[in-house]
């Protein structure tokens, strides 16, 4: 029995023979509206780059686009599923300003009174409390919003200014600061991220991973008897991922320690300064690893689990999931939840990037953050969404803000091109649905 059988008809044959761009996207099974926003990233990238006198395509841009990119990225996952469910959640950068000020007050103020400074035991108590209170309050929201039928919309939008006014009355209006030392490695910098063995082999094992998982849905077609796609599709799937992979590890690892902070490492561990300078790769940043591991972890729940099946089966069709025995306002209660422990985990980056909680934290994240997932392919009408869109999207976000940033541009003119971006993005949403029918 041959491996894959794309059968067409001797009259369609020729013309699927005459196009080999066609007959590529087709073995492949390449999503083309996510090659597109690929396309439209890479795009932005070369204008700024070309704009900036090559400023934008540096090691050192990258990684720090890298790094702003990975809280949004974070909430963006959880914002997938509310979409997905017909909701909409406005309240995700009050909730990361919230719980984020926690956090803060909890390993600045609190703990150390009972622990001591600098107890290793002080960022893990801190963390787990912020999560906790972010679990509660997406809870709380979820349940609002299923059990006593007040639109998402408006739980949410009271949620923006509760929380946000919340933060303010934890400290009032103070800046809480600095973070616990091992707390801050969740912010990137100098010494948040792995260096360039340890870029290598997280590398090496995503290549292990994409390898495996290829020859997994391979050998699931197979036992359910659905087509599979050409061996040579499938090597090109894998080569194309590794070299993304191997590619943005190598990008990682060529951005160097500041001179002054590489100088200060060498004198306090004995090394001698050589004439060249020592060169230190930075490799990949802690909350980029985080954000990764985010997105790993939704696409399981959103792909691989009942639970995920209930999500898209409720923003399909809410009556039909229903009749179905989904017990769907358990569902919303959950998404919301999720929703606000993934709020939490990015105020943590947001926080330790920033080494401080401050009562601003977060402000217009929400924006950004659905953005993402718009522009990633989720669609505002439900049923349709996707993970690793979404955090495309956020990084296309990013890049057009650090872009801006790089040129100089005021922040109103900033805001303008994003929210301009966001109507576009919807827009090109329904043309694709209206052609999808």
């Amino acid at each position: 029995m041959a491996d894959t059988v794309h059968s067409t008809t001797s009259g369609a044959t020729g013309r699927a023979e005459g196009n080999l761009v066609t007959r590529f996207f087709r073995a492949t099974e390449i999503d083309t509206r996510m090659l597109g926003m690929i396309g439209a990233l890479l795009i932005i990238w070369i204008g700024f780059h070309i704009l900036t006198g090559g400023l934008f395509l540096t090691p050192r841009n990258l990684w720090n686009l890298s790094v702003q990119t990975a809280s949004v990225a974070v909430m963006a996952t959880g914002m997938v599923l509310v979409i997905v469910t017909r909701n909409i959640d406005l309240s995700v950068g009050s909730i990361l300003g919230f719980t984020g000020m926690i956090m803060g007050v909890l390993q600045s103020r609190f703990l150390p009174e009972l622990l001591g400074f600098n107890h290793p035991a002080l960022w893990i108590i801190a963390l787990t409390g912020g999560i906790i209170v972010g679990g509660l309050i997406g809870t709380l929201h979820g349940v609002i919003i299923a059990f006593l039928g007040v639109p998402s919309f408006i739980v949410t939008l009271g949620g923006l200014l509760i929380w946000r006014g919340a933060t303010w009355f934890v400290t009032s209006g103070q800046t809480v600061a600095p973070m616990d030392a091992n707390f801050r490695l969740m912010g990137g910098g100098t010494e948040g991220s792995i260096g360039a063995t340890w870029s290598w082999v997280v590398g090496a094992i995503a290549c292990i991973g994409i390898v495996a998982a290829i020859i997994n849905a391979r050998r699931q077609r197979k036992r359910f008897a659905f087509p599979r796609r050409p061996i040579w599709a499938e090597y090109v799937l894998v080569a194309l991922g590794c070299v993304i992979v191997l590619g943005a590890v190598s990008i990682a690892n060529d951005y160097y320690w500041p001179v002054n902070i590489a100088r200060r490492y060498a004198d306090a561990n004995g090394i001698a300064w050589p004439e060249g300078g020592l060169l230190i790769s930075h490799g990949i940043a802690i909350p980029v690893l985080i954000a990764i591991a985010a997105g790993i972890v939704m696409t399981f729940i959103a792909t691989r689990l009942r639970f995920g099946r209930y999500v898209f089966a409720i923003g399909g069709n809410p009556e039909a999931a229903e009749l179905a025995g989904i017990k769907t306002r358990w569902v919303t209660v959950k998404i919301f939840a999720l929703m606000g422990v993934l709020c939490a985990i990015a105020a943590a980056i947001s926080t330790a990037r920033l080494n401080a909680a401050t009562n601003a934290q977060g402000e217009l994240d929400e924006l950004y953050t659905i953005a993402a997932a718009v522009i990633g392919g989720t669609s505002l009408a439900g049923g349709i969404g996707s993970i690793a869109g979404a955090m495309l999207g956020a990084l296309v976000m990013q890049s057009l803000q650090s872009g801006m940033v790089l040129l100089g541009i005021d922040t109103p003119f900033q805001r303008i091109v994003v929210g301009a971006v966001l109507v576009v993005a919807v827009w090109l949403d329904t043309v694709y649905r209206a052609k999808a029918k």
